[in-house]
């Protein structure tokens, strides 16, 4: 069965459908980045598939660079990563596009969620007008224009919680009926990460349609667990590592896999470690860190900015986001919920190690997410910069999430 995915981002929902069998005939997404990233794991899967994954390792250590590994993949493959904002002028084009991808092919799915800011919670508080005047409100209407023209038997709309209460449920209860008159039976559920075996606690709206012509109705039945782990089982093989240290290619684990990552496949079998470096910091962070993990560690108790001597308090408002700086907490089952602003710093991520003393690296982001170890990020340049990875990671949908609805969606058709 066949997908487009739109607003692609880094792939995490997509990947999720892949390992659940389906194939992918278009991604649309407006980062360029982001664009590079799905087309490395493009690059994986093929070289996969044609089992000459040694390539794809070649690329890891740094022996081949970025052109080299999409020399290796197929015309129709290389040009199906679509880097487009989807809109009302762009449309007509990306249909095109779209259209010589799709020849001979039935799209059997549509997945994908606009941006979320303009529904979430934090993006509210944030913006002078409460996000009310936000193009990306009305996103949702494109996703219908892909609906209409593709006919899938199914779409898959995934979206931040605060969908619910944006402006009092208007935006949700719009988007419902816009889908129902593309000729959809709408169905929406909560879902959270955690249920399926990622760990950190991340929920999320989940909205599915079903072709009316299907005479299906509801959601899949999704398959929950519950993963008795803990955050140190995602973290402990991982070098050791200080603020503004690592590598980004051809780096070496510290000790075996642990059953959590042997369970998940997040480390699967390619002995590369990628992207375990993290970004510099100033000695007043550090010391808010330590601060921050050796509070946690004697009482399982969360900093509050207010309870930072004045010595080390930088801004002055004392009233709101006062858990400005959170630890990762090892002893847990899962982690708080990983958002983009990681890429802005990562005071809302501090390591649980106080020897370590620093925010999480690009790795630990991104297999909290669920993300494979040899899922590789990319920037526009080859450099890889910390704020794309960050910022693709923290947008994402985790792949381990993405692969139950994928398989729950699978089994229902």
């Amino acid at each position: 069965m066949h997908y487009i995915d739109l607003f692609a981002g880094a792939g995490g929902l997509s990947e999720g459908f892949i390992k659940a069998g389906f194939e992918p005939v278009a991604h649309v997404e407006m980062d360029r980045a982001a664009c590079y990233t799905i087309k490395t794991r493009l690059a994986y899967h093929h070289l996969k598939k044609a089992k000459q994954t040694s390539k794809y390792v070649d690329y890891l250590r740094g022996k081949i660079d970025r052109d080299a590994l999409y020399a290796t993949l197929p015309k129709g493959v290389h040009d199906s990563v679509i880097n487009a904002t989807i809109s009302a002028t762009t449309l007509p084009s990306i249909f095109e596009r779209v259209d010589a991808l799709t020849r001979g092919k039935k799209v059997d799915v549509i997945i994908g969620g606009p941006p979320c800011q303009a529904y979430s919670l934090v993006g509210r508080a944030r913006d002078a007008n409460g996000m009310k005047n936000d193009a990306r409100n009305y996103l949702y209407k494109h996703y219908a224009s892909f609906l209409k023209r593709y006919q899938p038997k199914v779409f898959v709309f995934e979206n931040v919680l605060g969908l619910r209460t944006a402006a009092k449920g208007m935006y949700l209860a719009d988007m419902k009926e816009c889908f129902d008159n593309a000729g959809y039976h709408i169905a929406d559920d909560l879902l959270n990460a955690r249920d399926f075996g990622v760990l950190q606690n991340r929920k999320r709206i989940l909205i599915v349609g079903w072709h009316k012509d299907l005479g299906i109705e509801g959601m899949p039945d999704f398959d929950r667990g519950s993963w008795k782990y803990s955050v140190a089982d995602l973290l402990s093989d991982l070098p050791s590592l200080g603020a503004g240290e690592g590598q980004i290619k051809n780096g070496r684990y510290r000790r075996k896999t642990t059953a959590y990552l042997k369970k998940s496949a997040l480390r699967n079998g390619i002995d590369v470690l990628t992207q375990h470096f993290t970004r510099p910091q100033s000695k007043q962070d550090l010391k808010i860190y330590s601060v921050a993990v050796k509070r946690w560690d004697n009482g399982k108790e969360r900093l509050r900015y207010t309870d930072l001597p004045s010595t080390l308090r930088t801004h002055k408002n004392t009233t709101s986001f006062l858990d400005r700086f959170k630890v990762v907490a090892a002893n847990e089952h899962y982690s708080h919920t990983v958002v983009a602003h990681i890429s802005k710093d990562g005071h809302h991520y501090i390591h649980p190690d106080l020897e370590q003393n620093r925010s999480l690296s690009v790795r630990e982001a991104a297999r909290l997410q669920s993300f494979p170890d040899d899922y590789y990020f990319e920037g526009v340049k080859a450099d890889t910069p910390r704020t794309a990875a960050f910022k693709q990671i923290g947008n994402a949908v985790p792949p381990m999430m993405a692969a139950a609805i994928a398989r729950a969606i699978k089994a229902r058709l």
